[in-house]
């Protein structure tokens, strides 16, 4: 494998593709913040806007004016973006709404801790960008309302009758694994060292399942698994996703054996989402093999292929594992033959369980400006490093 060649591949379409086609359709030059209902050739097709969507884009252009190049049009779409949400997209105490009208009027309440999640991340990022301490203290008051919500993420808004079956969800702990990291710059050691430790026990001690070998995605609050349709369900690109966030922490806590660990547990569960008729990984699978009550449990998305492909690349420049360079060229393959459009910018988010396009659009209420540029990034600054 050819490692340089494919390095340049991720980072070609970055940085002429995809970083393109964001900056040029989705921001809103009248009110701010972006659009990111695009179609397959990136025309605005509603203008409402996503507030957790908002945050990923602001975190995307401001991570890559930190990491790549300081282009002043990458600042400048991030700024205004994370202006936009400064000013409309909380309640004034940063409880951070789920949905906007494209000139800010709440549309949503603020339920969904993901609205919480990628705002701390957007204004993290811009405050490394820009130094500006409004966006520091912005990050950092986000982030401790997100702590305090861990037991009870959608706070009042929760639709579960309390004390029947209380379940516990693999994402905030999953997603606080690569936030932490995040917002290194802005926290405590002491503080961060306890945040981090917790989440890593909750992922590979309580979600991740041994007598099982798979993540799954619900627990009882007792950590013990529940037959039923929540906690039978898994999801296996949000496992192979986390454990991508795990080697980064293993890398920087120097703990190898917790990389090897995440490796394997990856590996797994990458055997046990692959469609073995179609190729492709499956969005959805119940633990023991009955029906689910997603009705999408088969499509194939855009974002557990891309995240597969960061932790097969990661998994094999960290530990030299054959088997996951195996996974990547396949994954590789299926991957860039099935979502990327040869004829217009930007991927597909959507197939069938053939692999065929489902929805053309390039972004929508789920898909915005976050896991394919994130994956070119992540897979194109990995390979560099592999040999």
């Amino acid at each position: 494998m050819d490692f340089k060649l494919l390095a340049r591949q991720y980072r070609d379409e970055l940085l002429d593709n995809i970083l393109p086609f964001w900056l040029e359709k989705s921001q809103d030059r009248e009110f701010g913040g972006y659009f990111t209902c695009l179609d397959r050739k990136g025309n605005v097709f509603d203008t409402d806007k996503f507030i957790w969507l908002q945050g990923r884009e602001v975190w995307m252009f401001a991570s890559m004016y930190n990491k790549v190049e300081k282009r002043p049009e990458w600042l400048e779409c991030a700024v205004q973006g994370g202006e936009f949400l400064k000013k409309y997209g909380h309640d004034g105490n940063y409880n951070w709404y789920f949905s906007l009208t494209r000139d800010g009027r709440p549309l949503v309440e603020p339920y969904n801790i993901f609205s919480y999640t990628f705002a701390t991340m957007a204004f993290g990022q811009l405050h490394l960008a820009t130094g500006n301490p409004e966006y520091a203290e912005i990050a950092k008051k986000t982030f401790d309302i997100i702590l305090s919500k861990v037991d009870n993420p959608k706070g009042r808004w929760n639709k579960v009758h309390p004390g029947t079956r209380d379940l516990k969800n693999f994402a905030l702990p999953m997603i606080l694994c690569n936030l932490a990291l995040e917002i290194e710059h802005l926290l405590d050691k002491e503080y961060l060292e306890r945040t981090i430790d917790t989440c890593i026990h909750e992922v590979m001690d309580t979600f991740y399942r041994p007598e099982l070998g798979i993540i799954v995605e619900n627990v009882t609050l007792g950590n013990e698994l529940s037959d039923s349709f929540d906690g039978r369900i898994t999801n296996p690109g949000h496992a192979i996703e986390a454990m991508w966030f795990i080697m980064d922490l293993g890398e920087r806590l120097g703990r190898p054996e917790l990389i090897s660990r995440a490796v394997g547990i990856a590996l797994k569960m990458i055997d046990y989402g692959w469609d073995r008729e179609y190729g492709g990984i499956f969005y959805y699978k119940d633990r023991l093999g009955h029906p689910t009550q997603q009705l999408e449990w088969d499509q194939k998305l855009w974002w557990v292929h891309i995240e597969t492909l960061i932790s097969m690349i990661k998994g094999y420049r960290l530990t030299g594992s054959r088997e996951c360079l195996d996974k990547f060229e396949l994954v590789h393959d299926y991957t860039w033959s099935h979502f990327r459009d040869s004829e217009y910018p930007e991927w597909y988010g959507y197939l069938d369980r053939r692999g065929e396009v489902l929805l053309p659009l390039k972004g929508g209420k789920w898909k915005g400006c976050f896991h394919v540029p994130r994956g070119l990034y992540q897979c194109w600054k990995t390979l560099e490093e592999c040999k």
